[in-house]
């Protein structure tokens, strides 16, 4: 049953012009641990949501617990084995599973770590769920900064994912909507989220990303567009170094515009990764807050309902700055650049502010070579029928069964390192599922082993039993 919002109820008569936004938490997020001097760190999270509630945020929002998600919740998209294997994995049985770790790719980016598949059950669920309540149309927004993994693959860990979330949530979306858009602005290419939807005109997804030398996870060519019924589905903008807050406008605004247009999807999913924010200590770009909150600020204006997921994120006292700011832009409230006192108040020293300046890094990307690549994003559009004509899913809205026409303790001064992707883009891991496709010579994806399916001819209704 949904519940109203504390934004219509605090509105004083406006809150019909307000959006119904949902928050989800999990208190416990912060104690997982990836280990001594890995870059990700769940505690981020935490920092955000102290963040969220000594602004006063946190009285505009319906805040939930998410429900842990079940085996049957992420085997919609992931393999048995892999999930079972993650089930079972512990730090103190580790050393007698060495082939299996390798089959799935845990090791250095991917650490076991003590509660590694409770880690995995909370931020899923936070996902899951949100798409959920949008697909019983009880909010307007769903806000998980905790979810956004979008490396991990359906039978393998990457890049510091381990479960999927997002792909979970847009399966989730598909039972009750035709289509759905998925965005990234995390600094990396989303190729989890890409693989997954490949074949499908369901799903769009858009990313933009830094490209060019061992950057992980090193696909997301402008070339891959899709496959088969998924044909110009999967957009891909790859930039260069010092991406600046007028460049990534530049091209932000167009090229989403024009996919509303073409696509119109029936919700929106979001990866909001910081890592693409100036001072990242895995990143290479110049955004400042205000230029990542922008656009989320943007997708805002269509009116479509959206679920807004983390990402990456590695300068975590710049993490929950941003995820806070762009909490209260999607909430229309306005926020002092004074941090609040708090009991993590030594992250933001020593000026106590919630903008941080940008750096006087050199922008690789030149306005000609931005637009090129926006043309042939937008020739790959061209080609497109406007939102395409594909039956609904008759599903209960809200349910947790996949959709039948898819396969598918820490220290403020560790910020202060500046640090290489350690992340892999080459070396054994298995192959992004565009390297199989050569249109000249057709078909070569091996699609049994992904579970992928066309999606040409959805199951009528009497296959919803």
């Amino acid at each position: 049953m949904c519940q109203p919002s504390r934004a219509s109820e605090n509105s004083e008569g406006v809150g019909n012009n307000r959006k119904r936004v949902d928050y989800f938490y999990d208190a416990l997020i912060g104690n997982f641990n990836y280990g001594e001097g890995h870059p990700m760190r769940p505690h981020r999270v935490r920092l955000t949501h102290h963040l969220m509630v000594n602004y006063g945020l946190f009285q505009h929002v319906n805040v939930f617990r998410p429900k842990p998600a079940s085996k049957a919740d992420l085997n919609a998209f992931h393999s048995d084995e892999y999930i079972r294997f993650l089930s079972d994995l512990t730090p103190d049985n580790m050393e007698g599973m060495i082939s299996q770790l390798e089959r799935y790719n845990l090791g250095a980016d991917c650490p076991v770590f003590d509660g590694l598949y409770e880690y995995c059950q909370a931020y899923t669920g936070g996902s899951i769920s949100g798409a959920a309540r949008l697909n019983q149309g009880c909010s307007d927004i769903v806000l998980n900064w905790s979810g956004g993994m979008h490396h991990a693959k359906k039978g393998e860990a990457s890049g510091f994912c381990y479960v999927n979330d997002i792909v979970l949530a847009i399966l989730e979306l598909l039972k009750v909507h035709p289509r759905v858009l998925y965005i990234d602005i995390d600094i990396h290419h989303g190729d989890g989220v890409e693989e997954a939807f490949y074949l499908t005109n369901r799903v769009m997804t858009l990313s933009f990303h830094q490209a060019g030398g061992n950057f992980f996870p090193g696909t997301g060519h402008i070339n891959d567009m899709g496959a088969k019924s998924g044909k110009n589905y999967s957009l891909n903008f790859p930039l260069l170094a010092g991406m600046d807050d007028a460049s990534y406008e530049s091209i932000f605004k167009p090229v989403v515009q024009k996919v509303m247009e073409h696509f119109q999807p029936g919700a929106v999913v979001l990866c909001c990764g910081a890592d693409s924010l100036s001072g990242d200590r895995v990143g290479c770009w110049n955004l400042s807050i205000r230029g990542h909150a922008s656009c989320l600020e943007y997708m805002k204006s269509f009116n479509v309902p959206m679920l807004v997921l983390g990402g990456g994120g590695y300068t975590i006292r710049n993490v929950s700055r941003c995820w806070c700011y762009e909490t209260a832009r999607l909430l229309d409230q306005h926020i002092s650049d004074n941090v609040p006192w708090h009991e993590y108040m030594d992250y933001y020293s020593p000026d106590y502010k919630l903008h941080v300046p940008v750096s006087n890094m050199e922008n690789d990307n030149t306005p000609a070579s931005l637009q090129k690549s926006m043309a042939k994003i937008f020739e790959a559009l061209s080609q497109l029928e406007h939102a395409p004509n594909v039956q609904m899913q008759t599903g209960q809205p809200g349910t947790r069964r996949n959709p039948d026409s898819m396969g598918a303790g820490d220290d403020s001064d560790e910020d202060d390192d500046c640090f290489a992707d350690v992340r892999s883009a080459g070396g054994n891991k298995r192959c992004h599922l565009a390297e199989y496709f050569d249109e000249e010579y057709g078909d070569r994806m091996d699609t049994n082993r992904l579970g992928l399916r066309d999606f040409d001819e959805p199951p009528s209704d009497d296959d919803q039993l």
